[in-house]
């Protein structure tokens, strides 16, 4: 088996802007595992806000680590092997891992005829998952006419993006009172650690005077005892993202479960494998999930969250991404996984149960992607 790597090339359809930063393309990096006519695809986003990646840092750690791993794994067993082996250098690199792992898996299915659940011993995704709406920090005009979209879809699940900014934040949130059917709304902020200290945030969010059903990253990532204060005067759980990257940090939440929730997202997580281990661990703890996704992912990472989603069963509590051509100009896959009205994404509309790896249909990659030649 051979390992190559590109860059993933995809504009938006328009800007997505949180307090870390401001995307109109695609930040991502492709993998693909082939021998002979067998071919596995895989994806990742390196953030450096939440892991540390970027597009320099994968490719540095590809060109590291590429031929040994060619050489030492041709089996899951032996991914999973090699994977335990070099634990410290896949957390210091977990998209780059994710885009890897995530090749592998869908080679080793497709060598054996076998969807990549079967593959690794999982229910088979079917049925319908529903999605949240995602709404950036945008201006008021925007945000409304986003808001406006979302719910003419029929969306009732929301997750907002919040400025700092108590006129600006407070007006956007009067833009959902005023909807008609506000109380069957459930709505989830995502701070992105705006405040540097718990007194703060929590006087901007009780000044908000909202229901949440989540607060996420409040504060700096990983200040869990000031997040933990924001959870109990609020009266409201805490979502981790970028404070949650491996299994082996949960311990430190099963004290208090109810003050946290666990944004999971494969690539952040280090793939499929890492994420179904922090997937079992939160459940053991009574933790519950969102399976989310960062901006930008297309059709091969949400077909992965699909599996984490289903293995979640009643630990999930929401799920993002699946956006598509809501937001990419192209997506990898013809056609693209995506949510339609109301945010369903139908996995049986896809057949995706009964087809070999991912079971997606892919177009060439010579239309998104660009090599990155090895050093």
């Amino acid at each position: 088996m051979q390992l190559e790597l590109y860059r993933l090339d995809i504009p938006f359809t328009t800007a997505f802007r949180h307090h870390s930063a401001v995307r109109t393309a695609t930040q991502s990096v492709w993998v693909k595992a082939q021998s002979g006519e067998c071919v596995g695809m895989g994806e990742g986003c390196p953030r450096e806000y939440v892991t540390g990646e970027n597009i320099a840092s994968v490719q540095t750690f590809f060109n590291t680590y590429c031929e040994a791993l060619c050489q030492a794994v041709g089996s899951v067993d032996a991914l999973v092997a090699w994977a335990d082996d070099h634990t410290a250098v896949i957390d210091a690199n977990p998209a780059g891992w994710c885009a890897i792992e995530l090749a592998m898996l869908e080679f080793f299915a497709k060598r054996e005829g076998v969807t990549v659940e079967q593959l690794v011993a999982l229910v088979p995704t079917t049925g319908t998952f529903r999605y949240s709406a995602v709404v950036g920090d945008s201006k008021l005009d925007v945000f409304q006419a986003t808001v406006a979209r979302y719910c003419a879809m029929g969306f009732t699940d929301f997750k907002l993006k919040l400025s700092g900014d108590p006129a600006q934040d407070r007006a956007k949130l009067d833009t959902l009172r005023d909807l008609p059917n506000v109380e069957k709304l459930r709505v989830r902020v995502d701070a992105n650690n705006l405040w540097n200290d718990a007194e703060s945030a929590v006087r901007h969010l009780k000044d908000l005077q909202f229901s949440f059903v989540g607060i996420e990253e409040p504060l700096s990532a990983n200040a869990l005892d000031g997040m933990r204060m924001v959870a109990t005067q609020t009266g409201v759980p805490i979502i981790l993202d970028e404070s949650l990257l491996r299994a082996d940090q949960i311990p430190a939440l099963a004290a208090d479960p109810d003050c946290w929730i666990i944004n999971l997202r494969v690539s952040k997580m280090g793939g499929l494998l890492r994420s179904l281990a922090v997937l079992r661990a939160a459940h053991a703890a009574g933790i519950s999930i969102i399976v989310g996704a960062q901006v930008g992912e297309t059709s091969v990472l949400t077909r992965a969250g699909l599996v984490v989603a289903r293995a979640a069963a009643g630990c999930l509590l929401a799920q993002e991404g699946a956006f598509g051509t809501h937001l990419l100009q192209t997506d990898v896959a013809h056609p693209p996984l995506m949510f339609g009205p109301a945010g369903i994404l139908n996995a049986d509309a896809y057949g995706l149960s009964g087809r070999v790896g991912w079971g997606l249909t892919l177009r060439p990659g010579q239309d998104f992607t660009t090599p990155l030649s090895r050093e």
